[in-house]
């Protein structure tokens, strides 16, 4: 039972590529980036505020981390995201946020200087391999002559953006409740994206796009987090982690569905390599440090 959890936010949040990619000719992405936020802020704010005027104090010693994240989070991500979208796949998407635990880790040896292990190392080498794989659709020598494209570099920083967020998010350890911290990253996420939206085109609203903006701001940014954070609270961070590797396949399933996004060969290899290096990372804890202590000690005996 605790299981559908962390597995209902990992489907919303699969949907919420499909939506990505849908809006890609339905709004603007400064519009739906900050409409989604303003959506989430206006419905969040009956419940949350009261108690984060409370918290005013201390919100205002740490509001300059809060806003860091607001940035990470909130603007840098899914906008990255939502101008990807114009000319990748929800397919590739998909695969792309399956990197985040392994981003994750990466910028965590840096910044947590944590200990780096066998499989964040194997896993890494796999997974780069696969994303090669997968950005040269089966033809790595035309990657080294073209380059990755700008979708593809676009969404590969909105993943990195992500994986800092998340580390960021752990090193701080603001002393917020989780709601009143993701309120007050909104705020600040809405701030940001205003000007970007006010030099926007066209921020019109209609029946094509509005339940796009609808599904973004309230199953994506609100039921999905709620859902992820009793998932954490109820299995540990460490084994609801494991449900984001289901993040490309129920992408890949809906995008077939509902898209008719063909798949290939390269999708299957590439996104499999990909996915297995990230398991690796996660699963294949054994730290690098032991071996190197070990001969230590033996040569010292020597």
């Amino acid at each position: 039972m605790n299981a559908l959890f962390p597995l209902l936010a990992v489907l919303i949040w699969s949907v919420n590529a499909i939506v990505s990619k849908i809006s890609a000719g339905a709004i603007d992405p400064a519009a739906i980036s900050f409409y989604r936020w303003l959506l989430a802020l206006l419905t969040l704010t009956p419940f949350v505020l009261p108690a984060v005027w409370r918290n005013r104090q201390q919100i205002g010693a740490e509001w300059w981390k809060l806003l860091v994240l607001g940035l990470l989070g909130m603007v840098l991500y899914q906008s990255l995201a939502y101008y990807a979208a114009h000319s990748v796949s929800a397919l590739f998407m998909g695969i792309l946020n399956a990197l985040i635990p392994l981003l994750t880790v990466l910028i965590g040896l840096v910044l947590l200087r944590l200990a780096p292990t066998y499989g964040v190392v194997l896993g890494s080498l796999l997974s780069f391999s696969g994303l090669v794989w997968l950005v040269s659709q089966g033809n790595p020598q035309q990657l080294l002559t073209h380059g990755m494209g700008k979708g593809e570099l676009m969404m590969f920083a909105a993943s990195t953006s992500y994986a800092l967020y998340g580390v960021l998010t752990k090193r701080w350890a603001i002393a917020l409740p989780n709601w009143q911290s993701l309120y007050v990253q909104i705020v600040f996420g809405v701030l940001l994206l205003t000007p970007n939206f006010l030099l926007a085109k066209d921020v019109s609203l209609n029946l094509n796009n509005i339940p796009l903006v609808l599904f973004a701001g309230i199953p994506a940014s609100i039921i999905a987090p709620f859902m992820w954070i009793q998932g954490v609270m109820r299995m540990g961070a460490n084994t609801a982690s494991i449900f984001m590797n289901l993040t490309p396949i129920f992408t890949a399933i809906i995008a077939v569905l509902f898209l008719h996004e063909a798949l290939h060969s390269y999708h299957y290899i590439g996104g499999g390599v990909t996915l297995l290096g990230v398991l690796l990372a996660q699963r294949l804890r054994t730290p690098l440090r032991l071996k190197r202590k070990a001969l230590n000690e033996e040569s010292g005996e020597r």
